[in-house]
């Protein structure tokens, strides 16, 4: 299991094989429409991490959690996982009102058989997570335990490089 920080200082061995740090990726911060679409749109990106985020606009029968099936599909197509901070529920304003947007945002992943991915994208080492309440979060998410751990599981994407090889004479 693979944990994500954001920090280089001295982490705790929490019962991860291997932490990241997120100068390692190619992570985008979500934020407004543009910024996601940009975000899907780049094949080099990694990770667009926490869509939702400073998204305040609230119906009277939905939430704008920042991802629709046009972003889903572009981010299958490009191999681009969405991430969900457990630091952003940490530091969230409105909590339930962050949780729902993170509930709604799995559900389109789920349904468009989009990547995602769980960490803690802590900023010190007092705000990192035991994997297994990384994948307890995982599951009051909604995801199965088989869906848990894969999203625990996180490979860097390896860029395609195209090799000419020449002809024999």
């Amino acid at each position: 299991m693979i944990d994500i920080v954001q920090f280089s200082g001295e982490s705790f061995p929490l019962g991860f094989t291997k932490v990241l740090l997120t100068k390692q990726l190619h992570i985008i911060e979500g934020g407004s429409d543009a910024v996601n679409r940009r975000a899907v749109e780049n094949k080099q990106v990694d990770i667009l991490l926490s869509p939702e985020k400073g998204r305040s606009k609230k119906y009277l029968h939905q939430r704008d959690a920042g991802l629709n099936q046009i972003l889903c599909k572009l981010a299958k197509k490009n191999k681009i996982a969405i991430g969900f901070s457990f630091s952003s529920l940490l530091h969230a304003k409105d909590l339930s009102w962050t949780l729902g947007q993170m509930l709604q945002n799995i559900r389109l992943c789920r349904k468009f058989k989009v990547k995602m991915i769980i960490a803690s994208f802590a900023k010190n080492k007092w705000e990192m997570r035991a994997a297994s309440d990384l994948l307890a979060f995982a599951t009051i998410l909604g995801l199965t335990p088989k869906e848990a751990k894969a999203s625990l599981n996180f490979q860097k994407k390896t860029r395609d490089l195209k090799v000419i090889t020449p002809k024999p004479l």
